[in-house]
């Protein structure tokens, strides 16, 4: 294993407990307070996850996924006092992959930490994806070598998350793919009831993609059943 695991948390208990609770079982932790500090780790520590809390003395959990996000593509996950939707998402918009509310059990913080590096791990080395490795939908290019997107000509710029969800999609092209389908895919977790999460992740893949929310040209909603690219 011996995944090195980034931690930031300005209460010390909580970064101390995720701390000992990650080294359990193998995983390597730089644990830190604060985010000037996290980010000098970040820059000079090649990293496969982070898990930051969004209130920071200094520079908040946002700021310092938005500059993961500049250059790495490894998992991050938020942590937050907060339960509105606000913040839930505008983690995700700047990249998050998964956001978990305080108070928690830490063996939750272990089990979503082995979930989004086994995502990402698939992800990377491509177990699942489809034979081609890059498709053309109308103008729509998408590229699983350079995790590119281009629409006319323009790229989009995509999270690691959002990137998994198009290409999921448009590899099933003419297919109807439905919610539970589509996050057990792509986030490898038992689906639940009422889990809003594709549903955010596909709005904001339509807004980057300037698709009208009535009538989309290429992320069709089934009503009921799922999505389709046609």
């Amino acid at each position: 294993m011996n995944e090195k695991i980034l931690v930031v948390d300005d209460e010390k208990e909580i970064a101390d407990l995720i701390e000992v609770y990650l080294k359990n079982d193998g995983y390597t932790v730089y644990k830190y307070y604060n985010g000037t500090d996290a980010l000098q780790c970040i820059g000079e520590t090649t990293l496969d996850l982070a898990v930051l809390d969004i209130m920071l003395p200094d520079i908040d959990g946002f700021r310092i996924c938005q500059k993961i996000r500049e250059k790495y593509f490894y998992p991050v996950i938020m942590l937050t006092a907060k339960v509105e939707d606000g913040d839930k998402i505008m983690g995700l918009t700047l990249g998050a992959d998964d956001y978990i509310t305080k108070p928690f059990n830490p063996l939750e913080v272990v089990a979503r930490v082995k979930t989004q590096l086994r995502r990402y791990t698939r992800y990377n080395v491509g177990k699942e994806a489809p034979q081609q490795n890059e498709l053309d939908i109308r103008g729509l290019q998408i590229s699983k070598d350079t995790h590119k997107c281009l629409l006319n000509g323009k790229e989009v710029a995509l999270t690691p998350i959002e990137f998994e969800i198009l290409w999921y999609l448009c590899g099933r092209r003419g297919t109807i793919v439905s919610s539970e389908e589509l996050f057990e895919a792509v986030w490898g977790e038992k689906y639940l009831d009422n889990n809003n999460t594709v549903m955010t992740h596909i709005a904001r893949l339509r807004e980057k993609m300037n698709e009208p929310a009535r009538r989309p040209k290429y992320i069709k909603t089934i009503w009921g059943v799922g999505y389709t690219i046609e």
